[in-house]
């Protein structure tokens, strides 16, 4: 443990500290050692360089596990630890002490260009995957860093637009997954994002950094920039952004040092980054274990698992799969043998190894033909690659197409302009399927896709998104049945980008991106306005069945305990994801027609029937009261549905809930309303309002139709509205007595 006191520390230590020493590695000062940190997440992104180059460098190879895209599809927390575990131990044979992720953005719109990086356009789901990942790194000494830090939702002009977010989606939708893993996972770190938020730059945007993170959540971990997300050091001090990254020079240290001589940032602000600084190095330093290796066979298994548990089985027409083994194929695509696996930007790493579908499939079919049917030079279709790949359709068994998007049409540095497939592969899919009804198309890609064409003349579908290095062997389990899929859709499929909830908000101009739709984003906003969506969130087929009973439902302090048994009705064994969605229909406030609250997963022999609990936490039943300025349960009966997706629910029960005591004080502006439902102030102003009415109006003096009429206005102006009979000091003592109440 370092012994190092901010106090011992000159204010040039002090600033220096501050700031990185290089691409990768905070300074080394005053008995702070050094922290080095990667880039993740889905697996390390180690470079020899530490220099500025380092971001082009070619890193050393890791095991490239499933992107949080693909791991997401697993809806498996148990999953993601292991995953989050076996990346600690690569990061400790490599000596890293921090890993820069879990990415939990919420995918606000599918244009977004690092939606590929990022979980879900749900928040319960994003937090509960991301809080079991950052347990199973930080297991083994090696620390998070959750990223980033808030509301980083498009990548155009990322480095200054605003995200202007009113508060309850900002705290609802925004936060909320960043606020459970916090609160269960404790992070090391949290990268603050490069964006602005409601105007103000994250790095120092004082209500973000310290008066939610700090002062509301509990967060004690340290607070690191994006790389060159600061502008301004001693204002990002201020807010709460304890170090700059990478190095920032010198010059900028001292500058940092000289804010602090001039009394422009208080010194006492500075030691506390500093401390956060040395209680990082010391977590580093406790975590470290002997270097050494790792079994990498052991982690390449447990890459295909994971992209096998996060393949998703959008559609199966006559039982088309799984294929049987002695089937001929024609393996179609240049997917096939050139797969996306992973996105692109920071995030990219070298896979240890590779393997292509190509090869898992000819080692796994009959007999395989195999074409590239299209390039990635452009939309338009080489009629050659067309006439062979039709060919070669025509006479196998099976035809299996790999369509998706390449490295140059999704990466970090830039949003999407269209969802739709290249026209060439969709051209492609229709010719092949015309000659063969036994076609199979197979997706890769980070962001979502409009899949209405090739669902309209493809009968079997399987979506990857993005599967790691194991693709070959995850798809080829999966085709032939020696994994049963049980994958979900982590965010809505649509039926064109029109109909999703930012289409009209994204990605913003000149520098601002208004969130119009509020807390309304992803199957919220579909299911609001009753959309026809392609495939809904939480969607998976499974190559056997399931049914639902005996749903039953208790409420208690903290949760709504749901039950419901659960029967693998088919003849192969397989996993059922449970999901829980609850409802308010009789909500004071807008809310959606349902929300994930809670989901589970049961491993089903064929006939076996099991109970399965999920608690739906009585905090994510909160709503943000912006009035209040917390978080609310409101009161009242709830509606809980179980089933497998957002529109597929199978049983539906209601269970009543205590709420929130919720006592706004009342001022001069609250309504006539307001204040007569008020139990101290409403009896006392009925019955001065009844005494100004004339004797044979005064049943009817506070009867509904006067309420209707004037039950909106402030109440102070009852002072005109009574011509003065009721005055100004009655009406402020009437309130001063009913807040005293409270």
């Amino acid at each position: 443990m370092t012994s190092t006191q901010p106090e011992r520390l000159t204010v040039d230590e002090k600033a220096a500290l501050t700031g990185g020493a290089s691409f990768w590695r905070t300074k080394a000062l005053g008995g702070i050692p050094s922290v080095r940190v990667s880039d993740g997440p889905h697996g390390l992104r180690k470079t020899t360089d530490d220099g500025p180059s380092a971001i082009a460098v070619i890193s050393e190879p890791s095991t490239c596990f499933p992107p949080a895209a693909g791991l997401a599809q697993s809806w498996d927390p148990g999953l993601a630890e292991r995953v989050g575990a076996a990346l600690g131990r690569e990061c400790q044979a490599e000596g890293l002490d921090v890993l820069l992720g879990p990415g939990i953005n919420i995918k606000r719109s599918p244009l977004g260009g690092r939606n590929f990086e990022y979980f879900s356009e749900d928040p319960l789901l994003t937090g509960a995957m991301a809080t079991a990942w950052v347990r199973g790194l930080q297991s083994q000494g090696v620390g998070a860093s959750l990223k980033h830090f808030a509301a980083n939702n498009a990548e155009t002009d990322r480095m200054r637009s605003s995200s202007d977010i009113e508060p309850r989606a900002l705290r609802e939708i925004y936060l909320r997954a960043f606020q459970r893993v916090v609160a269960d996972a404790r992070p090391w770190t949290i990268m603050c994002s490069y964006n602005r938020l409601n105007g103000v730059l994250v790095s120092e945007n004082h209500f973000l950094l310290t008066e939610v993170l700090r002062g509301e959540w509990g967060f004690d971990g340290l607070v690191v920039s994006d790389w060159g997300a600061v502008a301004d050091r001693a204002a990002a001090v201020a807010a709460g952004c304890d170090l700059a990254m990478p190095s920032p020079g010198d010059a900028s240290d001292a500058e940092l040092a000289e804010a602090v001589r001039a009394g422009l940032l208080p010194e006492a602000v500075l030691d506390q980054a500093v401390s956060r600084l040395a209680a990082l190095a010391d977590r580093a330093v406790a975590g470290r274990g002997t270097a050494g290796g790792y079994d990498a066979d052991a982690h390449h298994a447990l890459a295909r698992e994971a992209a096998a548990r996060s393949i998703v089985l959008l559609k199966n027409d006559d039982g088309i799969l799984p294929l049987s083994a002695g089937a001929s194929l024609a393996v179609i695509g240049t997917f096939a043998a050139e797969p996306r696996y992973q996105g692109g930007g920071s995030s990219h790493v070298v896979p240890s190894r590779l393997e292509t579908p190509l090869e898992a499939l000819s080692g796994a079919a009959g007999s395989v033909t195999y074409c590239p049917g299209f390039t990635l030079d452009g939309p338009a279709t080489d009629p050659a690659l067309l006439t062979e790949a039709v060919a070669a359709a025509q006479s196998a068994d099976v035809a299996v197409l790999f369509l998706g998007l390449g490295d140059r049409q999704e990466s970090e540095g830039f949003d999407r302009t269209t969802i739709d497939l290249p026209a060439n592969q969709v051209e492609l899919a229709a010719n092949v399927a015309a000659v063969n009804p036994r076609t199979v198309a197979v997706l890769s890609h980070g962001g979502v896709l409009r899949l209405a064409p090739l669902a309209s003349v493809v009968p079997a579908i399987l979506d990857g998104a993005l599967l790691g290095q194991a693709v070959g062997g995850a798809v080829t389990d999966v085709l032939f049945g020696t994994v049963n899929p049980s994958g979900r859709l982590a965010e809505t499929a649509p039926v064109r980008i029109q109909d999703t909830s930012a289409f009209l908000n994204f990605p913003g101009e000149h520098s601002h991106v208004l969130y119009g739709e509020g807390i309304f984003v992803g199957y919220r906003w579909h299911d609001a306005r009753d959309l026809d969506v392609c495939y809904p969130f939480g969607h998976g087929l499974s190559y056997t069945t399931f049914g639902y009973a005996g749903l039953s439902l208790a409420a208690t302090p903290d949760a709504i305990e749901v039950r419901v048994t659960v029967t693998n009705t088919g003849d192969r064994a397989g996993r059922e994801i449970v999901q829980a969605y609850a409802a308010l229909p009789e909500s004071a406030v807008a809310r959606p027609p349902r929300e994930l609250k809670g989901f589970d997963a049961v491993d089903l022999a064929p006939g076996e029937s099991r109970e399965v609990s999920i608690a739906l936490r009585r905090d994510d039943l909160a709503y943000w009261d912006r009035r209040a300025g917390r978080f609310v349960v409101e009161g009242g009966g709830y509606e809980v549905s179980v089933g497998a997706s957002s529109r597929d629910l199978r049983a539906t029960a209601r269970v009543d809930v205590a709420g929130d005591e919720l006592r706004i004080p009342l001022t001069l502006n609250s309504t006539l309303a307001e204040v007569l439902a008020d139990p101290v102030a409403g009896p006392k102003l009925a019955a001065g309002l009844a005494a100004m009415m004339p004797a044979t109006d005064k049943a009817d003096a506070l009867g509904a139709d006067l309420l209707s009429l004037i039950g909106s206005a402030p109440v102070g102006r009852m002072v005109s509205l009574s011509a003065g009979a009721i005055t100004g000091d009655q009406l402020e003592q009437l309130l001063a007595e009913a807040n005293a109440a409270q």
